[in-house]
């Protein structure tokens, strides 16, 4: 499937220039939400008070804007969210590509539907680990699909919480290693 970085009903238009976001711009304490970006399915990750565990909790299928928002807003109730982590996929390089783009597009939007700060974080291989944890469980095609992405999510958030520089840049974060 083609990327474009034209703004649609599943990837709004960014409301302001995208800029790095860390740490400073979610709170230290408090649960925080992942969110394992995509322009079908989202998967969430929510950690604890203390921000030092974090656990799958569910797959999304996309709806239209307002059917995103009423879920985005529902696991924040749910959960006492007061932060959003949003995976950034990136080139092995670390540099951004159209993707990334939606990526920052989509986070900007769940900022301003939200009011929660977000911070944006490398996700590379967050899937491909995934799906080799779900492989090593021996499930089914069906029960892997059903869980990969609210693994991935769980893997991208439980790398922030570990890291010692919430605030690096993907292109810092080469060497890190997933803690699961």
């Amino acid at each position: 499937m083609a990327s474009t970085s034209e703004p649609s009903e599943k990837n709004p238009a960014p409301s302001q220039k995208p800029r790095p976001l860390g740490r400073d711009e979610v709170p230290a304490q408090g649960r925080l939400l992942g969110i394992d970006f995509g322009t079908k399915r989202l998967g969430f990750a929510v950690c604890d008070a203390n921000q030092s565990q974090s656990a799958p909790v569910d797959n999304y299928t996309r709806g239209d804007l307002q059917q995103d928002a009423r879920k985005l807003r529902q696991l924040i109730e749910d959960y006492r969210i007061v932060g959003v982590v949003v995976g950034l996929p990136v080139h092995m390089s670390g540099g951004e590509s159209a993707k990334s783009q939606e990526s920052r597009a989509f986070g900007n939007w769940v900022r301003n539907t939200t009011g929660l700060h977000v911070a944006f974080w490398d996700e590379r291989y967050s899937s491909a680990i995934a799906e080799e944890y779900l492989l090593s469980a021996e499930l089914s095609k069906k029960n892997r699909d059903k869980r990969r992405d609210m693994l991935a999510a769980h893997i991208l958030l439980q790398n922030f919480l570990a890291a010692r520089d919430r605030t690096a840049e993907p292109d810092d974060l080469r060497s890190m290693r997933s803690p699961l």
